[in-house]
């Protein structure tokens, strides 16, 4: 799945920086070039207008007061001009800054959400590249923008100062340009290393993420206080970080060297074009305008030259992360238009169905064949590891046959459109979702149609026996099921969902494992209509009223839809149509629960074990003396 990555060309990725700021913000970034070439100039102008008052005010009694008074206010004003236009430029950036982030996050999450194929989600180089696509969304655009920006500004402002310095002495023309451009092949070289290391420590960033957030996880807290393991998790985190900041010391100590030796060739240069002129000055061969133009030029070329060498030094990584970006974007997604599932008529078939997760591990399922009646019910049995939860997670359409096919009514899964699969489909997970939202999200997401509609969430609330429990929350429904988030604004668009803003509850609750169960079951009932319904451990967490409750209305809730359970309770497989007992991903049994116990296979093991550990010799003794 994970191909080779095939860089661009740094142009090629420039290009698309610059055409994804003219696409997000096209007034602001007018302007700005506009502004850039002008501040460019300035410095030029400004020299030129100094040197100007300074030879007029050496002229002494000869000279125009009026004149000289006019080049230096002139000089003066340029200056503040700049200083302006710069805090204007600052405010355009903000602007720029934000439209683009959100056209980046936008684009990247679509395109996450294009991936049907869990696969991308449980490969470690996948999240990788993923990861640094988040990093190269999230400053790269601006900062590749800026560097153009920045070169524009270098092109003219040293073309102009040049100019200047060339009038005074050709030498050190040629001297500051040699050494700026030393320093701008320097850097060039600089940034890509750093970004080519930084893309050798993004497992080390993860793992160092992942203990971060570990440490703090609510769920963690209670296993890593019990069973101590804190410590170790800790000193796992802190030797990562140490690892990481060993090779990012290393890596700032070549920064360090590279960047004296450039300041000290830069001094040298200045202080040689210092003395020549100075020395022409005393020799009454230069000016005192022409000395302060000099060193004004001088430092105005070294100061463009050190923002250029410092865009540089981001632009390798900039450029580095922008690629894995749109590497990202460039990768098969949602595929072409492909027919929508048609409602089910006639079945679900498996026909010599292979699948593993990896290409070179083991096996999870092995030559499958199962026919799932429309209308039916069908059990799936197994110990832990048998393949149960895998063959759900390819009827709803998660992942495709490594050999075999999937029907639905006839046609190949893989020729319908994915989207339109689920649309006729509705689950509950085993590793159910327990989202940081309100209580009426929790549930309404599960039919996002009807998000909003209060009396359904409630009716599906209600079929799940937890609506009793919900409103009687702080809020009601209305009430955050989170104790990590607080509603910062009752308005939050994130939030006001079926309920109205006023009745939403600033701080959050949580809920017990068996009410967010409930919760799971009532957000799949939601989608009333769904030709297939998935249930793996639906009841796994309520005691056994609540599920035997929970069952009845299940059954009743799906008549005459398809229904696939998985339940390692035996006895809420009884009424099913079709049970199929699995062992080491293959079919081994398969038939109604009075068929499989007459068999004496290992259903029938597995009920009767499961049986005999509910069965008491007090229960049983009174049977067989009644039966006496």
């Amino acid at each position: 799945m994970s191909r080779a990555r095939k860089p661009r060309r740094p142009v090629g990725i420039v290009c698309a920086a610059l055409a994804l700021q003219w696409r997000a913000a096209p007034v602001a970034s007018a302007l700005t070039l506009v502004l850039m070439i002008g501040t460019g100039s300035s410095a030029a102008v400004a020299g030129w207008l100094s040197k100007q008052a300074f030879d007029e005010l050496a002229r002494g009694a000869a000279m125009d007061a009026s004149r000289a008074l006019t080049m230096g206010v002139c000089a003066a004003a340029m200056a503040g001009c700049a200083m302006a236009v710069l805090n204007l430029l600052e405010y355009l950036g903000v602007i720029s800054h934000h439209r683009i982030t959100i056209a980046v996050e936008r684009a990247l999450f679509a395109k996450a959400l294009e991936l049907e194929s869990l696969r991308h989600f449980e490969d470690p180089v996948f999240l990788g590249r993923l990861r640094l696509a988040e990093q190269g969304a999230q400053d790269a655009p601006q900062q590749l923008v800026g560097f153009v920006y920045a070169a524009i500004r270098t092109v003219v402002s040293v073309g102009s100062l040049t100019i200047v310095v060339f009038m005074v002495s050709p030498l050190m023309t040629a001297l500051l340009l040699v050494a700026g451009a030393v320093g701008v092949v320097a850097k060039s070289v600089r940034g890509r290393r750093l970004a080519e290391l930084g893309e050798s420590l993004i497992q080390s960033y993860r793992w160092r993420d992942f203990y971060r957030a570990l440490l703090v996880d609510g769920k963690a807290a209670k296993e890593i206080r019990l069973f101590g393991t804190g410590d170790l998790l800790l000193q796992r985190l802190m030797s990562g970080m140490a690892t990481l900041a060993t090779r990012e010391i290393r890596a700032s100590r070549a920064g360090v060297v590279l960047h004296t030796g450039l300041s000290l060739m830069s001094a040298a240069v200045t202080a040689a074009g210092t003395f020549v002129v100075v020395r022409g000055a005393a020799r009454g061969e230069l000016t005192l305008g022409d000395v302060s133009l000099f060193l004004a030029a001088v430092a105005g070329i070294q100061l463009t030259f050190t923002a250029l060498v410092m865009e540089i030094e981001r632009l390798g990584k900039s450029i580095y992360t922008f690629d894995h970006y749109l590497q990202f974007l460039d990768q098969p997604g949602r595929p072409p238009a492909a027919p929508a599932a048609p409602a089910l008529r006639h079945g679900i078939e498996l026909r010599d169905v292979w699948f593993r997760y990896d290409a070179d591990g083991p096996w999870v399922l092995r030559g499958v064949n199962l026919f799932i009646p429309a209308g039916a019910t069908v059990g799936l049995v197994g110990v832990n590891g048998a393949g149960k939860s895998t063959l759900l997670k390819l009827l709803c359409r998660f992942y495709d046959p490594d050999r075999g096919e999937i029907l639905w009514d006839g046609r190949d899964v893989r020729q319908l459109d994915a989207r339109s699969i689920w649309r006729r489909m509705s689950a509950t997970f085993q590793d159910f979702m327990t989202y940081d939202l309100t209580a009426a999200e929790n549930i309404g997401l599960g039919d996002i149609d009807h998000l909003d509609d209060a009396d359904k969430i409630r009716a599906a609330a209600g079929l799940a026996e937890i609506h009793r429990d919900l409103a009687k929350l702080p809020a009601g429904y209305g009430t955050l099921l989170s104790r990590i988030f607080t509603h910062e604004e009752p308005d939050d668009a994130g939030v006001a969902l079926a309920v109205p803003p006023s009745a939403l509850a600033a701080k959050g609750v949580s809920l017990s494992g068996g009410q967010w169960q409930r919760v799971a079951v009532a957000r799949s009932l939601m989608r009333a209509q769904a030709d297939l319904v998935v249930l793996d451990e639906p009841s796994s967490g309520l005691d056994a009223e609540a599920e035997a409750n929970l069952h009845r209305t299940l059954h009743h809730q799906s008549a005459g839809r398809t229904r696939v359970l998985v339940s390692h309770r035996l006895s809420a497989l009884r009424t099913a149509d079709v049970i199929a007992v699995l062992i080491d991903g293959r079919i081994v049994e398969l038939g109604s629960h009075d068929h499989l116990m007459t068999a004496g296979g290992e259903y029938a093991r597995l009920f009767t074990l499961q049986a005999r550990a509910y069965q008491d010799v007090r229960v049983a003794a009174g049977e067989a003396k009644g039966a006496a």
